[in-house]
């Protein structure tokens, strides 16, 4: 597996090699490409456009038939993903940057609230956009950068398409199925796109607690054996109408509808080995809950004079979440378990919007194209949280009943100007202003109001060398990081075992936006068709970093956002992605990419070393290869994903050290006859554990919490049958 590896990597550095092997090309040659770049089928947003962006394909989503669109985003260049399809709390991240720093849309708007990515087939995607620089038509909340989910719009042919799958490891089964249909009826044609799915597990997590004195001597050792199941479960529906007008105007209405319903029960056991025990000694949990989101929308373009379009969108949204938790905890006396805590929590949340967005574009000027529009929304969002606490060895009760109501306004303006200055030379200027407003009322807090208004300029240029392949982009940038809603809702959410490293929860209602400068630039080499190399450097100089800070109050931890000064990250990304054919004459059809990303941050409020970013991944990389057989009844391939880890200060008191990650992946398809075709794969083929570990230190010594996952390999088969 080594060799492989290490070849792909070293094509990175092979330009030269790849001019002098390829095939001489004659002035006719020369001719005929011109003429092909100049048909609408050659455009290339990603080497055309003057704003930078990745296009990942319908075929490159589905190759390995995943479930979960976050298996997708971990084999893309750049891109890491936090968590894992089915484990809940996945996080796609560019350049390395933890939760909030990259935005996340579908059809370029913001996710609707409660709707979980990793409830998305891949299978309702037309493709994915990777925007490593801000524009004025996209919230500028995209610090990192911003990916835009799209969803299946175009319809060129009739289409029925049913693929059924399962997956199975030692803790996982996973069956899934889709259904994709889509056809035209005179000026109407529709799509829609439907899967269902679950994920049974049952799996340990154990974690060890260790407490040291200043000298470094053990005063305290606890190991806790936990073991988790469950089987969540699924149904996602997108369906599309489209319609063109008598003008030539189209009017479509695309709605997302996902339903999830989850079980939960886990049990853990903690052994006291040194000092002393916890407050309780065993747990026995439950759950249960069902969440539903909708988001529906009706488009209108409508084509004037002169070239000039408007385009206009309006939508609603909607979501509701009822939950039930129950939790046992036992203190073990005179060697018998005893129920010392029974605590039930029922919790509902719904929430309401409308949004609307408009866009008004045309050809101004020679070589200029104008737009100008605006984006608003307002969302309502009730909470209800009841909680009951019975201490039966102490004979008393707790009881909690909090009710909150949020209201979210938001509203956007944005122009922007892209300019073909030369054949080889196109500029973009933009200019959105931006205006948040959060207010929060409930009956265990007092009533507060945040408001956000940030102005971002922005300006990308993109310069192709003449007489050559290479081209050289820059950008300059201002971007924000919105506060989330959660972090401005001053509630208190409790930990029984309440320690420095499981403190209690409340939000910070004085929260400020984070905002960020920025420069991004690089290098793109096209040597041969679909044949590219490039570097790519950016910096953010970020203001009001927001950490996670920690407090005492009546004698409980309690964790809280801040605002705590500036920070700096960096990156350099290197990608490179060509066929074998690029290289040499008479070869297999075989594809070979890789990709390198190094990123460095600090933080000023927070001493070093490895005051970094909270989560940020330092280097992460992908190395794939496909191939296909003559007549491409076969297609096959692999991808090697890494994530380093390292250790990362928080505060003063407080670091996280998170392990490297490993995973290889293969698939291979079959096309049986034109109606079926098989697929086969296997994922996390090194089936690597990881660990994770959280640590406090103070004047009265070092405390850590260490976490162990297993590794688990998962196999896959899927059957695909076009009818």
């Amino acid at each position: 597996m080594l060799r492989p590896t290490l070849v792909a990597l070293s094509l990175i550095a092979l330009p030269a090699h790849a001019q002098t092997t390829a095939a001489p090309i004659s002035p006719t040659d020369t001719v005929q490409k011109v003429e092909v770049k100049a048909a609408a089928n050659a455009y290339d947003p990603r080497r055309d456009d003057t704003a930078s962006k990745i296009v990942v394909s319908t075929e490159e989503i589905r190759r390995y038939g995943d479930t979960s669109v976050l298996d997708v985003f971990k084999r893309l260049p750049g891109i890491t993903v936090a968590g894992g399809a089915g484990r809940g709390g996945g996080e796609i991240r560019m350049r390395g940057l933890g939760s909030g720093y990259t935005q996340i849309l579908l059809d370029g708007e913001r996710a609707p609230a409660g709707f979980d990515i990793d409830s998305l087939s891949p299978d309702s995607i037309e493709r994915i956009e990777i925007l490593r620089a801000a524009s004025a038509e996209f919230s500028t909340q995209s610090i990192a950068g911003t990916i835009n989910i799209v969803l299946k719009r175009t319809v060129r042919k009739a289409q029925r398409e049913l693929r059924v799958g399962h997956g199975r490891s030692s803790e996982v089964s996973n069956p899934a199925a889709t259904l994709n249909l889509s056809d035209r009826a005179g000026q109407m044609s529709y799509s829609l796109a439907a899967s269902v799915w679950r994920y049974a597990f049952d799996r340990p997590s154990p974690y060890e607690e260790e407490q040291t004195d200043p000298l470094g001597r053990p005063t305290n050792l606890r190991r806790t054996v936990q073991n988790d199941t469950g089987s969540p479960q699924g149904l996602n529906l997108t369906p599309r109408l489209n319609w063109t007008l008598e003008n030539n105007d189209t009017l479509s209405w695309q709605s997302l509808v996902t339903y999830q319903r989850s079980d939960y029960q886990g049990g853990a056991v903690t052994e006291t080995v040194l000092g002393p025990r916890p407050l309780y000694d065993v747990r026995a949990m439950r759950s249960d809950g069902a969440s539903t989101v909708l988001r529906s929308d009706l488009n209108w373009m409508h084509n004037l004079d002169e070239g000039a379009k408007l385009d206009l969108k309006f939508g609603v949204n909607g979501m509701r979440s009822d939950g039930n938790w129950h939790e046992d905890d036992y203190r073990t006396l005179d060697g018998a378990d005893r129920l010392a805590r029974d605590s039930t929590v029922l919790s509902a949340t719904d929430e309401y919007g409308v949004t609307t967005i408009g866009k008004y574009s045309r050809p101004w000027k020679k070589d200029h194209a104008l737009s100008m529009g605006w984006d608003a929304g307002y969302a309502l969002r009730d909470d209800a949280r009841g909680e009951l606490e019975l201490f039966p060895l102490a004979g008393t009760e707790l009881r909690r009943n909090e009710q909150y109501e949020a209201t979210l306004k938001r509203l956007a303006l944005f122009v922007q100007d892209e300019w073909n200055v030369t054949k080889q030379w196109s500029m973009y200027l933009g200019l959105r202003w931006e205006g948040l407003e959060t207010q929060s009322s409930g009956n265990t807090f007092e009533t507060s109001t945040n408001r956000t208004s940030v102005w971002s300029p922005l300006a990308q240029t993109l310069y192709k060398l003449p007489d050559s392949r290479d081209q050289v982009r820059l950008a300059l940038t201002r971007t924000f990081k919105a506060p989330l809603t959660g972090n401005l809702i001053p509630r208190r959410f409790t930990t029984p075992n309440n320690s420095q490293l499981e403190p209690d929860y409340r939000g910070n209602p004085d929260l400020k936006p984070e905002l960020a400068t920025g420069i991004d630039a690089s290098y793109e080499h096209y040597w041969a068709e679909k044949a590219l190399l490039s570097a790519s450097v950016s910096v953010r100089r970020i203001g009001d970093y927001t950490r996670q800070g920690l407090i005492v109050e009546d004698g409980r931890w309690i964790q809280t956002p801040v605002n705590d000064g500036d920070a700096l990250t960096r990156s350099l990304e290197l990608e490179a992605k060509f066929p074998l054919s690029a290289l040499m004459n008479d070869v297999p059809e075989v594809d070979l990419r890789a990709s390198l990303a190094r990123n460095w941050s600090q933080v000023d409020a927070v001493p070093g070393p490895d005051n970094r970013l909270d989560q940020q991944v330092p280097v992460s990389g992908t190395v794939g290869v496909d191939y296909k057989t003559p007549g491409g009844k076969l297609t096959t391939g692999a991808s090697f994903a890494f994530k380093n880890g390292g250790p990362v200060r928080v505060n003063v008191e407080q670091s996280r050290y998170q392990s490297v990650r490993r995973e290889l992946d293969v698939y291979a398809l079959w096309k049986l006859n034109p109606t079926y075709q098989l697929r086969l794969a296997a994922t996390n083929l090194l089936a690597q554990d990881t660990v994770a570990e959280s640590r406090y230190v103070d004047d009265n010594g070092v405390q850590r919490r260490t976490t162990f996952a297993d590794g688990q390999a998962m196999a896959r088969v899927t059957l695909e049958s076009r009818f």
